[in-house]
């Protein structure tokens, strides 16, 4: 890596990208081997690319506490914002937020803010790793992976196709929702696998040529109650 003024590797094999254009790609993993490329490039960077919390109430602002009782008597009446329920929707798809998509290419650029001329913080190199957008501006989507980090995506660059991340080292896929059933593969950690139907508790997962059934609780790119056909 002499000579090369671009980002540095974490064992994952995910680059961070800063000042130089070097974009290195990891090794591809199948089941048996897997490693989510995942790093910040630069200090601090992992605190800033995470979604501020949203609070989940809006208390009303309180006067001083040196005003007069009359003049805070005169004083109009604070309004609350209320809290909305239900799913929030996107507002240039009108699709539930947040909600899983997943990375269409083998190499998709994640950028600090939404257009073309903010700096490109991350390269994502894996071909169907799933994501979660959590914002939408123009034709660009905030995204996050697996750890929480990540930034802006053009559309064009993700997929409605479903997958997940393996999250358990050496989890076994089965044949039925029955930890006691047959095992048809093994899968490491970090393999990325396609999603198919799930129950409240079970997934249909595939990859690399094995199926079979997988608890939920084993895999990032789903949500825990929901359910799939």
């Amino acid at each position: 890596m002499q000579g090369r003024d671009a980002g540095h590797k974490n064992p994952c094999g995910r680059w961070g990208k800063f000042r130089g254009r070097l974009q290195m790609k990891p090794v591809v993993f199948v089941v048996g081997l897997g490693c989510l490329t995942q790093w910040v490039a630069g200090s601090g960077m992992a605190q800033e690319m995470r979604p501020q919390a949203r609070p989940e109430t809006m208390t009303a602002a309180q006067p001083p506490a040196d005003l007069p009782n009359e003049t805070i008597a005169a004083l109009p009446s604070p309004v609350v914002a209320p809290v909305v329920e239900g799913p929030v929707l996107g507002p240039e798809t009108n699709l539930p937020l947040p909600r899983y998509v997943s990375l269409k290419t083998d190499e998709g650029n994640v950028r600090r803010g939404p257009s073309l001329s903010n700096r490109i913080d991350w390269v994502y190199r894996r071909e169907d790793l799933p994501l979660q957008i959590i914002g939408e501006y123009g034709q660009w989507r905030r995204v996050i992976d697996s750890e929480g980090v990540g930034g802006w995506m053009n559309y064009a660059m993700l997929s409605g196709r479903r997958s997940v991340l393996v999250q358990t080292d050496m989890q076994p896929i089965f044949s039925q929702t029955d930890p006691e059933s047959t095992q048809n593969a093994i899968l490491e950690q970090g393999v990325i696998a396609m999603l198919g139907e799930c129950d409240p508790d079970w997934c249909w997962i595939s990859s690399g040529g094995y199926s079979g059934w997988a608890p939920k609780t084993a895999l990032w790119g789903v949500d825990p109650g929901e359910i799939r056909d």
